[in-house]
């Protein structure tokens, strides 16, 4: 088929940032290719980038405004059903509700009681207004987002250690690797070309992979040594490997002197964590632990790469702090081909934290309590005859939000994009404080498991249907472009939020300062103009070369691949002394098996856009890995359903008897909402990060006692499930 035009954008799935070239016919896309000259990617996809964007064009796509029919009271808010409990307005209408709603809670309440979601989904400058009306309109620091579920125990160990938070080195440095460690990453699954750029440094460069993680992963097929640990020890584990080379003085000596603080304390907190101490408390061998310390220490240059696995606890925060130990030790971080590097779960969820989607910081990371930052931002925003000033306590983080509906402290709630009844822990509690919302307004481009409580929904433009930029997990700024129509009178998230924030400075009888936008460009000019690492990116310039690392503070700066050259922005890189204790939902006689959540290759988070895709014809339903002998000690097989309890609730979902997960463990994918994994998770947190505990917590398992009914694709034998035929041999 001959296409009407190519439109060149970015993939709206992982933190890769995979440059895709969409071949439109009839303002629809049919073809999805990759730019073989173009980074990150160089002409490589997964098959979500491939063939996973017909939910652009399916058919239960939002397309107009909707009002509840019947308002909805605290403690008694409902699910509705469509049609029968919407009504369809017109924008004006729809926006006119929602600001009146949010601005009664505001003079009645205080701008405390006003909460928010950004959206790792939505572009750079959708989030930037975003958090700019709530901060600069409804003057309240209560913006957060997905990023707290996911990787905010890196985040802040990161910002502890280094005081920087982002992912140090880039992609392109990978199939260069000398020696590298992948821990808490199913890495051939949730950033699919990221690993074939891993695997290409271990079968073309002769790279040291070392693999440290309870599952096992395609990526442990390429290890030179794979520890396997028990789930939740990852401190330990990471305290030994770092005994090994302090007391075989394998550590660097220079850049400890010249670039760290805090070596001779830490070093004293490490001598009887032991190799011996660590297997009995990980199942790891201590022989091994010493040859994967000794092989990263003498490394040339050794990188070290994480996912949700390490920070997804309630000491995520630790595990991080424990990981940048070991680069400050061995001195692995500053050059090419080395780095702390969290591999960041969804298409903008860098992007997202940059623009201020982050309750304590604003752009790029400036405090949101530093005096100097703030009047910047108002003198901007505000202008000088302005007496408005913007908020210098931090706000609510996203588990807080919750916890604050069922104190009272909140009363309402914007929600762009995200889908916190999948997402967040405890569902039933969630859920039972967004039944006690008094307004909420939800903006997205479908029906989803939480905006269906709302009292209006806001239609917006997917990817394809604008323009703006992502961020992907290397710091790369790069262009998304408008290929096709939106569906109805669906609107850029950009564009629904200059025409809420006009309405709600009405209604709070002030005047409209900075609203006035044209395009997304001008929005971004903004963003670079407050930002000084963002301050020679312009879209001219993302034209030309086709993306740019931040920072890059002047235009003639080439943008900067990997950090920490020369020194770190918290001055010299703090060691810390970890100890290993866990605060997660242990295992016992009611519980006896240990869940652990997680993506699988074809699906992506809460399954709001793979699940209306085709993709979700090969991965249709929910399953719960089981090792085989656990499986034959309950007289269980392959296909059986299961009822899957913890504390908090059950979920039915089919088994599937595979090694990947070790004895005592079950694993089972987070995109269901009909097995929805989140029912089962705890919302225990970690003390600092706040985020909750993903990876550990007892569950019980029993043969289902009601068979669900058969839903499509689920004839599809669970053996022939694409990923699942290449891990059936796995013991």
């Amino acid at each position: 088929m001959q296409a009407d035009k190519v439109v060149r954008s970015t993939c709206p799935y992982c933190g890769v940032g995979c440059q895709v070239a969409l071949h439109i016919k009839d303002d629809r896309i049919f073809r999805i290719e990759a730019p073989v000259e173009a980074a990150p990617n160089y002409g490589r996809l997964c098959v979500k980038g491939r063939f996973g964007a017909d939910y652009v064009h399916h058919p239960n796509r939002l397309r107009l405004p909707l009002v509840r029919r019947r308002p909805q009271r605290p403690g008694r808010r409902t699910p509705a059903r469509f049609p029968d409990d919407w009504r369809e307005a017109t924008w004006d209408e729809a926006l006119n509700f929602a600001a009146q709603g949010l601005a009664r809670i505001h003079r009645a309440a205080g701008p405390q009681a006003i909460t928010a979601n950004a959206c790792a989904k939505a572009t750079n400058e959708d989030n930037y207004l975003h958090q700019k009306l709530m901060r600069g309109v409804l003057g309240t620091n209560n913006v957060d987002h997905c990023a707290r579920l996911c990787h905010a125990g890196s985040v802040t160990g990161l910002q502890l250690a280094l005081g920087s938070s982002a992912m140090s080195n880039s992609i392109a440095e990978m199939p260069d690797l000398d020696c590298f460690i992948v821990t808490g990453s199913n890495t051939t699954e949730t950033h699919p070309v990221i690993s074939t750029f891993l695997k290409q440094a271990v079968t073309r460069n002769g790279a040291n992979l070392i693999v440290i993680d309870p599952r096992q992963t395609e990526m442990t097929r390429f290890a030179r040594l794979w520890l396997r640990h028990k789930p939740g020890t990852d401190v330990a584990l990471f305290n030994a490997l770092a005994h090994v080379i302090v007391t075989e003085k394998l550590y660097n000596n220079a850049f400890i002197a010249g670039r760290t603080a805090g070596f001779a304390e830490y070093a004293a907190s490490l001598e009887l964590k032991t190799p011996e101490w660590a297997e009995i408390i990980t199942g790891a061998p201590a022989d091994d632990i010493r040859r994967a310390a000794r092989m990263v220490a003498t490394a040339r240059r050794a990188a070290i790469y994480w996912g949700m696995g390490i920070s997804q606890s309630t000491h995520g925060t630790d595990n991080t702090l424990t990981l940048t130990n070991l680069a400050l030790l061995t001195g692995h971080i500053g050059r090419p081909g080395t780095g702390l590097n969290p591999l960041r779960g969804q298409n903008n969820v860098q992007g997202c934290s940059d623009a201020w989607g982050l309750p304590n910081v604003l752009t790029a990371y400036q405090p949101v309590a530093g005096a100097a930052v703030r009047a910047k931002f108002e003198r901007d925003w505000f202008g000088p005859d302005d007496d408005r000033r913007l908020p210098a306590q931090a706000g609510l983080t996203t588990t807080e939000m919750v916890d604050g509906i069922l104190s009272g402290i909140v009363k309402g709630w914007y929600v762009m994009g995200e889908n916190p009844l999948m997402s967040e822990p405890n569902l039933r509690h969630a859920q039972h404080a967004v039944e006690h919302l008094e307004f909420f307004v939800a903006q997205d481009i479908f029906f989803n498991e939480t905006n269906v409580y709302a009292d209006v929904i806001l239609p917006a433009a997917a990817f394809a249907e604008k323009e703006g930029t992502f961020t992907n997990t290397d710091r790369r700024v790069q262009r998304v472009r408008k290929a096709v129509a939106a569906p109805g009178q669906a609107r850029a998230d950009w564009q629904i939020i200059c025409g809420l924030a006009v309405r709600i400075e009405a209604e709070l009888n002030r005047p409209t300062l900075g609203w006035q936008y044209a395009r997304p460009a001008e929005i971004w000019e903004e963003m670079r103009r407050l930002t000084p690492d963002f301050g020679g990116i312009n879209y001219d310039r993302l034209e030309r070369e086709g993306g740019v690392h931040w920072p890059c503070p002047t235009a003639d700066h080439p943008g900067t691949p990997y950090l920490f050259a020369d020194s770190f922005p918290a001055g010299r890189g703090k060691f810390f002394a970890v100890e290993f204790n866990t605060a997660s939902e242990l295992p016992d006689a009611d519980y006896p098996f240990i869940l652990s959540t997680g993506r699988v290759l074809y699906h992506w988070h809460g399954g709001t856009m793979t699940r209306p895709s085709a993709l979700n014809e090969i991965w249709p339903e929910a399953t719960v890995e089981l090792h085989p002998r656990d499986a034959a000690r309950l007289n269980l097989t392959t296909g059986d359903w299961l009822d899957l309890s913890s504390r908090r609730g059950t979920i039915t979902a089919r088994l599937l008897v595979t090694g990947r997960s070790p004895e005592g463990t079950v694993f089972i994918p987070f995109h269901f909402a009909e097995a929805a994994a989140n029912i089962l998770t705890d919302n225990r947190l970690d003390r600092r990060a706040k985020i909750p505990d993903y990876k550990v917590c007892g569950v019980k398992i029993e043969k289902a006692a009601v068979i669900p009914a058969a839903r499509p694709g689920a004839e599809i034998p669970l053996e022939d499930r694409g990923a699942i035929k290449d891990v059936s041999g796995l013991k």
